[in-house]
């Protein structure tokens, strides 16, 4: 009962969080046009800026995430989720002062550099959380709920910002981000990483031990091309994961750098307009992840409901690109409430690929191995698609989200060949070991 309890707070933290950092997401468009395009709805400054970004936050990610998640499994989850958390107060606070000019560069060299270091973080730390108090067979249906939380505050930011001027949304957004900090500093356990070691006489007192104290040695934590290449050549479940996670975010990071450009230049969108349209996903979302997911995930399978959302991805990015009217995106928008089987449902298939022995320590090596394979996936998508948004080869202008769904396709393709291991592969200690007498934790 108290790990259910620990739980909550870790989905209050994550609600709070994502409806900080969600809130400003329909109102950030207006602001960057605003600030480098003056009066105009098309603008390859604010397009290209977007890109490179994304790549750069893509590239310092590939890097960082796998090194967060070993500290991670070392110091403890609460730890590392202090550090992304109050970096992630000090670009908001920018644009709550003033969304002029040279306060939009500061905030973008800000939030980049930031971002480089955390972006995604959070989120894996939680679904790390979650792993290290959940059972396998219980664990789909708990990353869901937790999606269900971070859609319910992706509805209830949205509808903030439906509600508030450009100003007060980001006043409004830096006061919730530093809620959530200190809600988390407050309430949150830490989480118990390995049941095997905990000589505490009750369950309580396990989930409330805190992480075992050690020497600080950055250099011993940072993960070697060996443990990557591990877990990729020890599961095939895994490395087709990793194949689908790549893919998957090429399409995702593809289509969200364009889509506001896109409807901006098309049917004049603004803040307003943004906000619903992403009303509308959330709610599709969270009735997906908050209902259907813990009701489908055990009569279908994780890998089945994997190749399901994935269908349904390929599907929306399709109709986005060809959106022939101002309702067309809203339609669209509402097919996510099948599209959002795919993240929680890769994430459960991956964070199963290690051995009994290390379940709950390796937990956090394979989270951030995903994550930096979808951060690699970042840089590449911002390269790819930023040419293509402001200058396809022939006039269509939905051009470049058509190639995202493409590469949607992809990974439904290879998600189709995923199939439930016999058994988890415990050897990654063995490869490791070979090249160093003091294994990596």
């Amino acid at each position: 009962m108290e790990k259910v309890f620990g739980l909550s707070h870790l989905f209050m933290t994550v609600f709070l969080y994502c409806f900080a950092n969600f809130m400003v997401v329909p109102a950030i468009t207006d602001v960057t046009l605003a600030a480098l395009c003056p009066g105009k709805n098309e603008c390859s400054l604010a397009i290209y800026l977007t890109g490179a970004q994304q790549a750069m936050i893509g590239l310092g990610s590939l890097v960082v995430m796998p090194l967060i998640g070993n500290l991670s499994d070392t110091y403890g989850r609460k730890v590392m989720l202090t550090v992304p958390m109050t970096l992630s107060v000090f670009p908001l606070v920018i644009l709550a002062y003033s969304r002029t000019e040279y306060y939009f560069y500061a905030y973008y060299v800000l939030k980049t550099v930031i971002a480089m270091a955390s972006e995604g973080s959070v989120q894996f730390l939680a679904l790390a959380y979650v792993a290290d108090n959940v059972p396998e067979n219980r664990r789909a249906s708990v990353f869901g709920i937790m999606s269900g939380f971070a859609s319910s505050s992706f509805v209830f930011g949205n509808f903030s910002t439906r509600l508030l001027s450009t100003s007060a949304t980001f006043q409004v957004a830096a006061a919730m981000s530093v809620i959530s900090l200190l809600y988390m500093r407050v309430f949150l356990p830490e989480s118990m990483m390995n049941n095997n070691i905990c000589t505490k006489s009750t369950e309580t007192d396990c989930l409330l031990e805190k992480a075992p104290s050690k020497k600080w040695k950055l250099f011993k934590t940072l993960p070697s091309v060996d443990d990557t290449i591990c877990l990729l050549r020890t599961s095939p479940t895994f490395s087709k994961a990793a194949v689908v996670a790549f893919f998957i975010n090429v399409a995702d990071v593809g289509l969200y750098a364009s889509l506001m450009y896109y409807l901006k230049l098309q049917f004049h969108f603004n803040k307003d307009q943004f906000a619903d349209l992403m009303i509308i996903v959330g709610i599709a979302g969270s009735i997906s992840q908050l209902i259907l997911m813990p009701i489908l995930t055990p009569l279908m399978g994780e890998e089945k409901m994997l190749s399901v959302g994935l269908f349904f991805s390929c599907a929306h990015m399709v109709l986005y690109s060809i959106a022939w009217a101002s309702w067309v995106p809203y339609a669209a928008a509402m097919i996510s409430v099948v599209a959002t089987f795919a993240l929680p449902c890769l994430r459960s298939i991956a964070s199963k690929q290690t051995g009994p022995s290390e379940q709950v320590i390796a937990i956090g090596k394979a989270q951030g191995c995903i994550t930096g394979i979808c951060s690699f996936a970042s840089i590449v998508s911002p390269l790819a698609f930023s040419p293509l948004t402001d200058n396809a080869p022939f006039h269509f202008p939905g051009f470049s989200i058509m190639v995202s769904g493409l590469a949607a396709i992809i990974a439904f393709v290879q998600s189709v060949t995923i199939r439930p291991p016999p058994s988890p592969v415990d050897n990654c200690s063995d490869i490791s070991s070979s090249s160093s007498t003091e294994p990596l934790v």
